[in-house]
């Protein structure tokens, strides 16, 4: 595959599935370094598919994910373990581990994978916490935070090895508005500031409008993407008359099939 010299993820024919089903056929897409790149799609569309393979969970049926040049498909023994800690993963409802504190839950990768000392962790702990806009709040549990606040604890745990690129799914679920907003502001403040990857699944138009470089919209019957570009673009230029529709916030036609139509 010849990357571009700005692709930090390159994403090649892959195919995905699982006994007789075909989820993804064929899906090929790059990311490019510091952009803001957005997965959507209906349920069982395969955007959690599409993200567990990005991050080396499950392997494809097919093709090849290149991250930062290397195939992560392939990728096995200390190559692997080198590709892994390139990104973080934020999960839906964060993953924290209820009997740690956020300053243990953000600790745990350096204690994995690094030989520092116990009071360095806590130092890059607590300036990972404070990054997000949980300084104070090291010594609590998740239970005792909010949704909004376990998310940028989660987001912080991600961030613990310095990774290139951030994975985050489904990054406003089940926040309000205004806590959805303010992620919003903390993902665009870490993409300027910090240079980081972002790669999100998330439903949110709002967010979408807010935050979102490019985006792709994966489709269930297709099997793959169905629209790629810019939000804006998507919304007022398509030629799909589905993705206009979809993007400003219309209801659906009678006609279905202008989804596979121009």
């Amino acid at each position: 595959m010849n990357l571009i010299r700005d692709t930090i993820i390159g994403v090649e024919k892959i195919s995905a599935g699982y006994k007789n089903t075909v989820l993804l056929q064929d899906v090929s897409f790059e990311v490019k370094r510091g952009e803001i790149f957005v997965i959507l799609g209906s349920s069982g569309s395969g955007k959690s598919t599409l993200l567990k393979l990005m991050i080396g969970l499950n392997k494809p049926l097919s093709g090849r994910i290149f991250i930062d040049g290397q195939d992560i498909v392939s990728a096995e023994g200390n190559e692997r373990l080198a590709l892994l800690k390139k990104f973080g993963v934020m999960y839906q409802r964060g993953a924290l581990f209820g009997s740690m504190t956020l300053l243990e839950n953000v600790r745990l990768p350096l204690e994995e994978f690094t030989d520092l000392p116990l009071s360095a962790m806590d130092l890059i702990a607590r300036m990972k916490l404070s990054l997000v806009g949980l300084k104070e709040f090291g010594s609590l549990l998740p239970a005792e935070l909010s949704g909004g606040m376990q998310k940028r604890a989660a987001i912080a745990r991600a961030m613990a090895l310095d990774p290139q690129i951030l994975f985050l799914d489904e990054l406003s679920a089940g926040l309000d508005p205004i806590t959805s907003a303010e992620l919003d502001h903390l993902v665009l403040s870490l993409a300027q500031n910090l240079g980081i990857t972002f790669v999100i699944v998330t439903h949110e138009l709002s967010s979408i409008y807010a935050i979102a470089d490019r985006i792709i919209m994966l489709d269930k019957a297709l099997k793959g993407i169905l629209a790629i570009g810019r939000p804006q673009d998507l919304r007022d230029h398509s030629k799909n008359a589905f993705v206009r529709r979809f993007f400003n916030r219309q209801g659906e036609s009678d006609t279905p099939e202008e989804k596979f139509s121009p």
